[in-house]
């Protein structure tokens, strides 16, 4: 039996295998063969991984394989792992197919131990650079290997720095760095129990076991969950021959992007540390300076540098993140990656390239999503608005932030999980404080860059960003911030800008953004804005290309009006139950009690004026499409009064001696109409059947409605549904009443239209006999709110406040089905009801009219399975007519 290989050379690889070699790994070995200036190494598979994941320990084979490519590496290098007078070092890197920045660990100057480290001294020349490197790694293989707290560490640092009266990590010298190096081996001894392993080898294989762990890492899991990546694909572990930025001034590390990030502008952008390794560029720990500067510093290595973008760019025909070192004025390619970039950035790249001829409007429309226009759509400051600017520093992730400061993640999630807004305030972030970036509305910090962990992290999920605001005095223990004499204190109100970097006291009124004025009607596609113009191009472009429709669910003539504005074609859901509350509940309430025939007339009398002046003012706003209209579908309870509460009155009143007169009477009735699970009781089809009347009295309003408006010559196009069905018998019984009325009162109006009735599939029932069902229905409706809940036998109102979250933690499912379509089970169920409903009737329209119907990843199914439409609510109809023009692409 032939073992599968596990161990790749860079040279092995190319950027397609990323399923195989991570992203990291797979680019590492496109920039190889590119003949870019890539230091020699090697990628363990992602499949080991999976093999030390499933059982605990890494395949049996590894071991050999990689010991055949250590000796490769040490040939290619001419020096060994160990090695007392010039060491062989190499960094340990996690690498997954789909990025995930800070997410998982990173060792480096794996190979250094107590012998080696002088070695490297006298080789180098300089023996500050090697104690760094020594303490360096201690450290990070203290925190990601051995589990150690990390601010063990950093007390350490603050200490020698304390000392040494500076602040700058610079001013430490080879013996202070010595001494940092015994207290760090001291540390690990104190902590873990065993001493910092020597032998370069054991060091190696325990770091390569650690990534593989940090895998499941909470706050990788917390990652993969927040941007739905799957869980099952494991990280591939990069083993790469250690180049030096901390060699002194004539030394740095950088991370470049080919365009910004944060616009999409093209230019020079990114930053850069002199004397400095990788890991301290993204902890944001020492303030950097624009990667511009380089050409000042060290122009070859700034020189060879933007040629390589050029190349990059080009080769990936996409925007480019690029982690180098210079090494004593040598450049050396670490990493490239196509960059993550906000929405803004992602809408003005795709067509930037494409009036650049590098890719075509397809490519383009692949590469933005709903979710980011989605939040191009949210409200930005009011620049007329009056604010107190207390600072301005770099805005890293745009978008417009107000809420009480917060120091810690924990207080960050504690305040969200009581509904308040926070802004998170660190001196820089780290991949622990990923709970508190996800429950904060933004992230101030005053350290960092534009690619420091905050935000490359926040640019990831969308949230406001500011880095770098130097200025601020951050006091975590205190809970405090000092800027220019002011202090702000946590629970104090400020407001961040991610475009513009300004940090503002207190809240600032938000105003629509230009996105949401052009799709509202009132900022023309050609009015000078570039982001407004490209969102117009790759709007009109999904719109020529997608199958499905795009409809709203509105249940009034302003909301109906809104979505048109949006793009709607019609109402794929209205809720006429909705119409009902307020005022009017006292009438519904009076015709479910009702008695005797006389009195549910009466009921019925006062409500069918309202009812008709509802649609003729939703017909209207909709003229000229289609408006699907579910008859009442109202679990009892949320019309009666409680139970609870008339018990108690009865009771108090009797106490007193009084009589409790109506109110007794109505406990009866309430008592006698009171279900045990009211989202399984009388509602849809059954109450319709139940109450005479009551589906006759909303038919003639709509009917009554449509015929005013065809004598004023418009063009009203109603289409009724029957909801809950789970036999044809219901929806044949429903539908006969439903077409008595439909022809009583076109023959008394004297007008004619086309009225389609059909059922909403809400049940398993109905999607399994959905060849029957649609003997009477000339449409079905996927109703996948109560679909999911009829399926998984869930009660949304009370599961997702329960145990959700813990179903969530423990990979039950990776996202809520309730937020996007669980395509095995309410997937292949609304699968069949479309094969079978078309079986019968080829030409059935068919949509979805629940919440999935604006979830960007369902409407990729809605379309893979044939659905005609999506419905979905008024501000999502530019989302999901983007995503179903992305679908068409599929």
């Amino acid at each position: 039996m032939t073992v599968p290989k596990l161990v790749y050379d860079f040279a092995e690889g190319n950027k397609d295998l990323k399923q195989l070699l991570g992203g990291k790994g797979a680019n590492l070995a496109e920039m190889t063969n590119l003949g870019l200036p890539v230091p020699p190494g090697f990628t363990i598979s992602a499949e080991a991984c999976k093999v030390f994941l499933a059982t605990g320990s890494v395949p049996p084979e590894l071991a050999d394989e990689i010991d055949h490519h250590v000796d490769a590496l040490q040939q290619k290098m001419g020096k060994k792992l160990g090695q007392a007078d010039d060491p062989l070092l190499v960094s340990v890197r996690s690498g997954a197919a789909v990025s995930m920045p800070g997410m998982m660990e990173t060792v480096l100057n794996v190979g250094l131990n107590d012998d080696s480290v002088n070695g490297l001294a006298h080789h180098s020349g300089n023996p500050r650079f090697a104690w760094d490197a020594y303490r360096r790694l201690i450290q990070m293989f203290g925190k990601t290997v051995l589990g150690m707290d990390g601010d063990v560490f950093e007390d350490a640092i603050e200490q020698a720095k304390q000392a040494k009266g500076t602040r700058n990590d610079l001013d430490l010298d080879a013996d202070d760095l010595k001494a940092l190096a015994t207290t760090f081996k001291a540390a690990v001894k104190e902590h873990t129990g065993r001493e910092f392993p020597q032998d370069p080898r054991e060091q190696m294989d325990l770091a390569i076991e650690a990534v593989f762990g940090s895998w499941n890492a909470e706050r990788a899991i917390l990652y993969r969950r927040q941007e739905r990546i799957p869980a099952d694909l494991g990280t591939a572990v990069n083993i790469c021959s250690m180049v030096f930025g901390n060699l002194g001034m004539d030394s740095g590390t950088g991370v470049a992007f080919t365009r910004d990030p944060a616009s999409g502008q093209p230019g020079v952008y990114g930053d850069y540390l002199q004397n400095a390794q990788g890991e301290d560029v993204v902890a944001g720990i020492r303030n950097t300076v624009p990667l511009a500067d380089l050409e000042t510093i060290d122009k070859k290595s700034y020189d060879d540098l933007m040629a390589i973008m050029a190349t990059l760019e080009g080769h990936y025909r996409d925007l480019c993140d690029i982690e180098f070192t210079v090494e004593r004025g040598k450049l050396w390619m670490l990493q490239t990656r196509v960059g993550k970039r906000t929405a803004g950035a992602a809408f003005r790249i795709a067509t930037s390239l494409i009036d650049e001829g590098v890719i075509g409007t397809d490519e383009a429309l692949k590469r933005v999503k709903g979710a980011q226009l989605a939040q191009l759509m949210f409200p930005r400051f009011d620049t007329d608005a009056e604010k107190k600017l207390i600072t301005k520093a770099i805005g890293a992730s745009p978008g417009a932030a107000s809420g009480q400061v917060v120091f810690t993640s924990a207080a960050a999630v504690e305040a969200a999980g009581r509904g308040e807004k926070v802004v998170l305030v660190r001196r820089e972030t780290n991949p622990d404080d990923l709970h508190g970036m996800i429950a904060a509305q933004g992230i101030l910090t005053s350290r960092g860059g534009k690619t420091s962990h905050a935000a490359v992290v926040a640019r990831g999920m969308g949230k406001t960003c500011v880095c770098g605001a130097e200025e601020l005095e951050v006091n975590s223990s205190a809970q405090t911030i000092t800027v220019n004499g002011t202090t702000i204190g946590a629970g104090d109100v400020i407001s961040i800008d991610g475009t513009t970097g300004e940090v503002f006291l207190g809240e600032v009124p938000v105003v629509p953004s230009p996105v949401v004025r052009y799709f509202e009607g009132t900022l023309a596609a050609d009015a000078g804005d570039e982001l407004v113009a490209s969102v117009h191009r790759l709007m009109a472009h999904a719109d020529e290309i997608r199958r499905l429709g795009v409809r709203t669910n509105a249940d009034t003539a302003e909301d109906a009006a809104r979505a048109r504005r949006f793009g709607a074609e019609g109402i794929g859901l209205c809720r006429t139950e909705h119409m009902f509350l307020g005022e009017r509940r006292a009438s519904v309430e009076r015709l479910i009690l009702a008695e005797n025939d006389t009195d549910r007339d009466a009921a019925l009398a006062e409500l069918e004026p309202l009812q008709r002046g509802d649609f003729l003012e939703l017909l209207a706003a909709m003229d000229g499409q289609p408006v699907t209209i579910r008859l009442i579908d109202p679990p009892l309870h949320e019309f009666l009064p409680s139970m609870e509460d008339l018990a108690v009155k009865v009771a108090l009143a009797k106490e007193r001696g009084e009589d409790p007169g109506h109110d007794a009477a109505l406990l009866s009735a309430v008592e006698r109409l009171h279900e045990q699970n009211p989202m399984l009781g009388l509602r849809g089809v059954r109450l319709g059947l139940v109450i005479p009347g009551l589906f006759a009295m909303q038919v003639r309003a709509i009917a009554s409605a449509a015929a005013e408006l065809k004598k004023q010559g418009k063009d009203p196009r109603p289409e009724i549904m029957i909801p809950l069905v789970g036999a044809v018998q219901e929806l044949q019984l429903a539908r006969d009443e439903v077409e008595q009325v439909l022809a009583e009162v076109a023959g008394s109006e004297g007008v004619e239209w086309v009225t389609p009735v059909g059922t909403m599939i809400e049940l398993p029932r109905a999607a399994v006999i959905a060849d029957q069902i649609a003997e009477a229905a000339e449409f079905f409706s996927f109703g996948t709110n109560d679909l999911t809940q009829t399926t998984w036998g869930f009660s949304r109102d009370d599961v997702e406040g329960s145990f959700f979250s813990r179903y969530l933690e423990k990979g039950i499912f990776a996202v809520s089905p309730f937020e996007s379509i669980d395509r095995e089970g309410v997937g292949a169920l609304v699968k069949t009801g479309v094969e079978r409903g078309r079986a019968t009737r080829p030409d059935l329209k068919l949509g979805i009219c629940g919440e999935h119907g604006g979830d960007p990843d369902s409407i990729h199914f809605f379309h893979e399975v044939g659905l005609d439409y999506v419905s979905c609510s008024p501000f999502r109809v530019p989302v999901a007519r983007l995503e179903a023009g992305r679908a068409a692409l599929d």
